[in-house]
């Protein structure tokens, strides 16, 4: 997604500014999506028995991302739209 956002960022932006907060936006969700992948890893290395923490551990993970990908969304419209 990151690669494919870039190139749109630095077309639509109309400037320096508002190309690095589209680019930016981006790159957050892939370090939020990073970060995921590494408590799953952990929580997977630990045991593979279920737990409600290791089940809540990921369940946050993801939650974590979804809300990186919706406000990334959103400063995509804010800028494009505005």
């Amino acid at each position: 997604m990151f690669l494919f956002a870039l190139p749109f960022a630095i077309w639509l932006g109309d400037s320096g500014l508002e190309r690095a907060v589209l680019i930016l936006s981006v790159g957050l969700v892939l370090i939020v999506e990073t970060l995921n992948s590494s408590v799953e890893a952990i929580v997977d290395r630990i045991s593979h028995e279920h737990h409600e923490l290791s089940g809540r551990a990921k369940d946050l993970g993801s939650a974590a991302v979804m809300l990186a990908l919706i406000l990334a969304g959103i400063v995509w419209l804010v800028i494009l739209l505005g």
